[in-house]
């Protein structure tokens, strides 16, 4: 068996396939192999959007897409100028698959199955007859002359001119050991995109209930994010949460995960506008029971859990609602206290915050500035981005930069 190509790539997942598509379609005469250490191929992409993967962001203005990112922005900016959403959307589209945005910007296949994403890869490495294996896990690459050698776990070795690194991201910091033998630098791996831990519990019993515009903080930081919030069965989730635990990754982390989350369950609010509210409430609308007469919109059972903790007895009219009442009510409807223990991750959509330096990659053709002929792309890359198709989009665009460097040199 000839173990000798033109091109071997490290990974089976989004930006490993979309390199080696992209290097087969520029240059037919490479002989290509993806290698990919586990035995599923795309796992990211088909579980991604629950199911339907979440492709890419509606933001199609270089610029404005790479503020999506908390680590990489300024690189992705430059990147974003050869490959962005809108060029993945067509991407797509010239293969049979079209897309559609939702309200908030994310972008699905119009089919709502991540499988259309995955059938579109295979009939195209198919297609280019790019080679794939299973159940290679590298444990070192050696450049022998002009040569690379791909060393794996169990004693299979290749051969290759060139090599395009797409593993993903990993919690585990020994994932990136071989590479750092390579002589790259490793941000340490942690984790981003995760959901908080309510220590206490007290709102467990609301479960399921979501508000569509909270404001999420961190007290004692400048770190907040709005948007939907959920209550959990174990604290706090949804996309305005999931935000900020990007953007906080770094605190949080170096907080060992313990800190008071401050909710604002009306969203960002002006605390004197709601306060001259309520005092026209007393005058207008002085009869009606507080408790039983839900404001802001929102859900009437947390309605009612916020104005229990304002210490409001279920039978108080708002013409005799006390002001210490009211400074409580306005103090837990602007700033609801969580004291957070912990993050939930979801183990099958691990992002990392962490991988290798971008200062050791020329970003304009993803080449290693080490090691000659070395070429990285996707989340193996200190670039991670917020919820909504972000991720994707970074593996999409350093892929397709990296398939041209490799294809011109």
């Amino acid at each position: 068996m000839d173990n000798t190509y033109d091109l071997v790539v490290v990974g089976g997942g989004a930006a490993g396939f979309f390199g080696a598509i992209q290097v087969a379609a520029l240059d037919s005469t490479m002989r290509i192999l993806i290698i990919e250490k586990t035995s599923k191929l795309l796992s990211k992409v088909k579980i991604s959007g629950g199911g339907r993967c979440n492709v890419t962001h509606y933001c199609f203005e270089s610029s404005k897409l790479a503020r999506h990112y908390p680590r990489g922005e300024k690189q992705l900016k430059q990147l974003f100028r050869k490959f962005q959403a809108q060029d993945a959307v067509e991407w797509f589209a010239t293969r049979g698959v079209s897309l559609k945005s939702e309200e908030d910007g994310r972008m699905f296949p119009t089919s709502d199955n991540s499988q259309t994403i995955i059938e579109c890869f295979f009939k195209e490495t198919s297609k280019h007859n790019i080679q794939i294996e299973l159940n290679r896990s590298v444990i070192e690459i050696v450049q022998i002359k002009q040569r690379f050698e791909i060393n794996c776990q169990h004693g299979e070795r290749y051969q290759a001119k060139k090599v395009l690194i797409a593993i993903g991201g990993s919690a585990n910091s020994q994932a990136y050991r071989w590479i750092e033998m390579l002589g790259h630098t490793i941000a340490s791996p942690i984790p981003s995109l995760f959901t908080f831990n309510d220590s206490q519990k007290e709102f467990k019993d609301l479960m399921g209930v979501s508000v569509s515009n909270a404001q999420v903080k961190i007290a004692g930081t400048k770190f907040s994010e709005s948007g939907p919030v959920l209550i959990t069965h174990w604290g706090l989730s949804g996309p305005a949460v999931i935000k900020l635990s990007a953007w906080a990754a770094e605190y949080l982390h170096n907080n060992q995960y313990q800190f008071t989350a401050l909710v604002s369950w009306i969203g960002p609010v002006n605390e004197d506008e709601i306060r001259a509210q309520f005092n026209d409430y007393k005058k207008q609308r002085g009869k009606q029971k507080v408790i039983s007469n839900t404001l802001f919109d929102l859900p009437s059972r947390l309605w009612q859990r916020v104005c229990e903790l304002a210490s409001i007895d279920e039978q108080k009219i708002w013409s005799e609602l006390p002001q210490k009442n009211i400074n409580r009510l306005i103090e837990f409807l602007i700033r609801c206290p969580f004291s957070i223990k912990g993050k939930t991750t979801f183990k099958e959509e691990f992002v990392t915050c962490g991988g290798v330096e971008l200062s050791e990659i020329n970003p304009e053709t993803m080449e290693s500035k080490k090691v000659k002929d070395v070429f990285f792309a996707g989340e193996v890359l200190h670039i991670d981005g917020e919820t909504g198709g972000f991720n994707f989009q970074a593996a999409w665009t350093t892929a397709f930069i990296a398939a041209n460097g490799i294809t011109k040199k």
